[in-house]
């Protein structure tokens, strides 16, 4: 392929280009003139244009005469990093046009960090001692290995219990991103773990060993080795030198480990562009670093320019500036005020509500009011801080027949923690329902399929199934846990009490849920959000047969669209919708305890991190924005109190002096509340004075 980088004709070129692009974006498409300049930050506020911003720059350097094949553009997406170079095809063709495509295929190193640092590797594994043949574990196969490895040094028979294989992993790979010690990650994120450090340091390199003998890499060793091999200098230079530019996009959330690599490959900064919003940094659970971006200016030599882009072209002016006295609260940010040409009248509403079963009325009555005044389904979203928020909405939308695709991991009811609890229900109702059965007997450690159908078949054989428990044997690594299961079954068997059905599988549960889940203080609150629905329910059998014939459809994170042609309700937790934009949206539970969560108020990072997931949420609004405050809010997970309603507050981030920003409503109004209800008694009653003479 003969490609002409130089040439007068497109230097000559009309820039019309770029005439479609604002003033500040266009200070950052030129900077440098095309020549390998200074370093660059770009600070790109919500909707302000960035991905169309940094495809122009990759395109005006072509166009320029920059080398593709020396351009490395790192994206967070397989997916964004095609999106960007058709783009940049399309920009090009406007000036240089058949010959754009020939030269936007050099452009060959666009990819995620992980794709580009796989290719490295293999191209530099002869000077590492790696066998370029190395083949990659995804998550599932390391977790895997982990296992193997644990049960190996015996670490799964310990005498207390020793975390699980994707708790392990989990650690491993916070240790590995963050940089950082064993110690003060499991302190930090891990505290029931602090007490295996030994045993994991010894776990962890075996687990490297085991890696290396196989000849595996897994997801974390292709930033990890990169790092590694970019701390030789030698190779650093060589590694740098092979690109005039290098692009980072969504740079707010990179982790140590990636910074170190950029930082390697351009100790001086010249030539590196990155873009992001430190206002979005909100994925410090994978590890992002958001003082990567905060500190960038100063990194090198010569300090980076900064351009600032603050135009925003999805919202109207007055949810911007709620959004901007949201941000303004923050203790450290670049300052930006996001502006906009939009106007509207249509202040963001913050909207009280009596409790999580009033919100999800409310949200279903504005969704399909909304649809009547002409807005799709789709163009609407609810969004919220954590999963298992949306499982009150969830049912009510399902009762309502208004379909949905949830973002965010699992519907409520598709989550394997749930689906084990209700297993649990099934097999009680049920004891021939096998697939139940083997499901709930395989979560006590030492269980296997030959075990719990050895177990089911003496149910079946027995005159009472729970005699049938009582007089099996389990294997030995079961003993422990054997007694339990047969006292909850046999509860469970007798007079139901629903709801206090599902509170006895939860309780037998829990240990199982600690074992099996890194994430089972999350979890926990799933399963007390399913005791709250339940008791809607007059019995455990119409429960169990509500949700069996008419469950909410199974959509991950990773699925799209069950039909093109259909209509469907989005609900997203904040950190899936980011990027996303919608007509209206709704945020659900802005309130303490919910954002900020509260799992996240120990330290000052934590909770300038929640400040920011609020302003994302509030970000993704096109015209019309509802913040939803229940007053009596079901607080989770309060294990050494009791879970109980308490009264909630609005958000910490929403203070007096800013709610000028908002209109404040109730729903329902006072007047719609008594439509259709009896009139209360005119009775006025001393419940206290009754309540003190009983005692007297």
């Amino acid at each position: 392929m003969n490609l002409a980088f130089r040439d007068s004709t497109i230097d000559q070129a009309p820039k019309d280009y770029l005439a479609r692009l604002n003033r500040e974006q266009r200070a950052a498409v030129e900077h440098g003139g095309g020549e390998v300049a200074a370093p660059l930050l770009i600070i790109a506020g919500a909707g302000s244009g960035k991905t169309n911003t940094l495809a122009h720059r990759v395109a005006h350097l072509i166009v320029k005469g920059a080398d593709p094949r020396r351009i490395l553009l790192m994206t967070f997406s397989r997916r964004a990093a095609s999106e960007m170079t058709k783009r940049v095809e399309r920009i090009a063709a406007e000036v240089m046009g058949d010959r754009a495509a020939v030269l936007t295929e050099g452009l060959t190193w666009a990819g995620t960090f992980h794709a580009i640092g796989a290719r490295l590797l293999r191209d530099y594994a002869l000077e590492i001692g790696l066998d370029p043949a190395f083949t990659i574990h995804d998550r599932e196969d390391s977790a895997d290995l982990m296992n193997l490895v644990r049960h190996e040094l015996g670490l799964s028979k310990t005498e207390s219990r020793f975390p699980a294989k994707g708790t392990c992993l989990a650690i491993y790979s916070r240790v590995v991103n963050a940089q950082a010690e064993l110690e003060p990650v499991l302190a930090k994120s891990f505290p029931w773990c602090v007490g295996w450090a030994i045993e994991l340091k010894t776990l962890f390199a075996a687990y490297v060993e085991a890696k290396q003998a196989q000849n595996v890499l897994d997801y974390d060793d292709l930033l990890l080795w990169w790092a590694q091999m970019c701390a030789e200098p030698a190779i650093a230079e060589h590694l740098g030198a092979r690109f005039d530019h290098i692009l980072v996009d969504e740079y707010q959330d990179t982790n140590r480990l990636q910074a170190a690599i950029l930082t390697a490959l351009k100790p001086d900064g010249h030539g590196l562009t990155v873009v992001g919003d430190d206002a979005q940094s909100i994925y410090s659970f994978r590890a992002a670093e958001v003082r990567n971006i905060l500190d960038f200016p100063k990194l090198f030599p010569r300090p980076a320019e900064i351009v600032t882009l603050d135009r925003n072209y999805r919202s109207t002016d007055v949810l911007l500036a709620a959004a901007n006295a949201v941000i303004g609260e923050a203790s450290e940010r670049f300052t930006k005020d996001l502006w906009t040409e939009r106007r509207s009248c249509e202040k963001p509403r913050l909207v009280t509500v009596r409790d999580e079963a009033e919100q999800a009325n409310h949200v279903c009555e504005e969704v399909l009011q909304e649809r009547e005044r002409g807005t799709m389904l789709k163009h609407q979203a609810v969004l919220f801080r954590a999963s298992h928020h949306s499982g009150p909405l969830e049912i009510e939308l399902t009762r309502r027949n208004i379909p949905f695709v949830k973002f965010g991991g699992l519907k409520f009811l598709d989550s394997a923690h749930v689906k084990d609890v209700l297993a649990a229900l099934r097999f009680a109702e049920n004891p021939r329902d096998r697939v139940a059965g083997f499901r709930v007997l395989q979560l006590m450690q030492g269980v296997g399929p030959s075990a719990a159908g050895a177990a089911i078949e003496a149910m079946q054989q027995a005159l009472d199934p729970v005699l049938g428990l009582q007089f099996f044997k389990p294997p030995a690594r079961a003993h422990e846990d054997w007694p339990g299961f047969v006292d909850m079954f046999s509860g469970l068997r007798g007079k139901s009490a629903w709801p206090a059905d599902l509170e006895r599988v939860r309780l037998w549960y829990e240990p199982h849920l600690d074992r099996n889940h890194e994430d089972a203080v999350t979890r926990r609150a799933d399963l007390l959000t399913l005791e709250q629905i339940a008791a809607g329910y007059p019995s455990r059998e119409r429960f169990l047969t509500d949700l069996t014939l008419d469950p909410p459809d199974a959509t991950s994170d990773e699925a799209g669209p069950p039909h093109r042609d259909e209509d469907y309700l989005i609900l997203s937790t904040i950190h899936s919708a980011k990027g996303q934009e919608w007509t209206k949206v709704f945020l659900l539970n802005a309130v303490d305890g919910c954002i900020p969560s509260d799992l996240a108020t120990g330290e000052r990072e934590e909770i300038e991190e929640e400040r920011r997931l609020l302003y994302v949420a509030m970000t993704r609004a096109k015209d019309s924005l509802q913040l939803i405050t229940p007053q009596r809010f079901f607080v989770h997970g309060q294990a050494s109190r009791g879970d109980r309603h308490v009264y909630a507050q609005r958000t910490r981030f929403i203070p007096d002096h800013i709610l000028q920003r908002f209109e404040r409503t109730t729903w329902p109004p006072p007047s719609a509340a008594s439509q259709g209800r009896s009139p209360q008694p005119e009775v006025r009653i001393d419940m206290k004075a009754k309540m003190r003479g009983m005692w007297r």
